[in-house]
């Protein structure tokens, strides 16, 4: 049996997104590699990771805490998304932009689990 977050679809999925970025961020210019390419990936990385790190702790509270920090981090790679579309570095259509409404919709319901429990 693995560690109690690889059981959650949240952390799951966003572990996906997390590829799908990091397969997006390798087709940017070379010169976005310490820019715009590198922050995406730091913000997409901290989705699971705090998932990870919040279902190690002890309790629900920390738990949530947690999930709120992969919550922000979501949100910070939607603008990231956004401006490498209005940069011209990624396609409006790519998969990361439906990967990243999906995640959401997984890390706020298991925001309304944790708090029920």
């Amino acid at each position: 049996m693995g560690k109690p977050h690889e059981q959650l679809d949240a952390w799951k999925f966003s572990m996906e997104l997390t590829k799908a970025v990091y397969q997006m961020t390798a087709t940017f210019p070379a010169e976005e590699r310490y820019g715009l390419s590198q922050q995406m990936r730091r913000a997409a990385v901290s989705i699971p990771s705090n998932i990870a790190e919040g279902a190690g702790r002890n309790g629900a509270k920390e738990f949530l805490n947690f999930i709120g920090i992969s919550r922000g981090s979501l949100a910070e790679l939607e603008t990231q998304l956004q401006l490498a579309v209005m940069l011209g570095f990624a396609a409006p259509n790519h998969p990361a932009f439906e990967m990243a409404n999906s995640a959401g919709k997984l890390l706020t319901g298991l925001h309304k689990k944790m708090r029920t429990t």
